[in-house]
């Protein structure tokens, strides 16, 4: 069945964190785990420490919903009833910055040796991307091939799956700034270092001397990040 992915980017009212918290580990999960294909849900918070730190973050928190669907056409509508009970609840914050997306995935997890499977992820980084028109074998192969495995190689990131732009979508339905998706996920004490490294490798100056070999600037500035 096709795996998907779904990125719900978002805010919360001040004072009420506490409250959507327990919405979402209780009666949220238990819901969840009546739709078909239901995987799992976890979510996350931005922290400070950012790839691309000249790119402001218009959200606080995002949740991840992770789907393996017999028919998407059928089961991705489902899901929205359940997000929606927040908004409802006046548990997302009305200041047109909530996002929510939909990617079918190439693959599941692809992920290195410093991938620890008995440990939970610490956290993970988006990247909602395009490639070049006329490029996308290339953008495919430089990710499959070469840029999967320098990322994971990274201390403290060990895995990576991407996706494409799903069809099939639910409200609330706004601008997508990138039909590619690509999710790494950290095992880390110090994301910090882990950034850092990441950074330097892209840019030729990691201490330890590795380099990425992918060209990064047929990729223009069009990518947002978050961990």
């Amino acid at each position: 069945m096709p795996l998907h992915t779904t990125i719900h980017l978002h805010n919360v009212p001040a004072g009420r964190e506490t409250e959507y918290a327990v919405w979402f580990d209780g009666k949220h999960r238990t819901s969840l785990a009546s739709l078909r294909g239901f995987k799992a849900a976890e979510r996350y918070e931005v922290t400070p420490q950012q790839i691309m730190a000249d790119i402001p973050q218009a959200w606080r928190f995002m949740s991840v919903y992770d789907l393996d669907l017999p028919d998407p056409a059928i089961d991705v509508p489902a899901l929205g009833p359940w997000v929606a009970e927040a908004r409802d609840s006046g548990l997302i914050a009305k200041d047109d910055t909530e996002r929510l997306y939909i990617y079918r995935l190439y693959s599941d997890w692809k992920g290195s040796p410093n991938w620890q499977k008995s440990e939970a992820f610490s956290g993970v980084s988006i990247i909602l991307a395009n490639y070049v028109a006329g490029r996308f074998a290339e953008y495919m192969q430089w990710y499959d091939e070469v840029h999967s495995v320098e990322v994971t190689h990274v201390p403290g990131h060990v895995a990576m799956k991407r996706g494409e732009l799903s069809p099939f979508q639910i409200e609330p339905r706004r601008y997508c700034p990138g039909d590619q998706l690509v999710m790494c996920a950290q095992q880390t004490d110090d994301l910090g270092f882990t950034v850092k490294d990441f950074s330097a490798r892209a840019q030729g100056k990691s201490p330890s001397g590795i380099a990425y070999a992918g060209d990064l600037s047929v990729y223009p500035g069009r990518d947002r990040v978050a961990s």
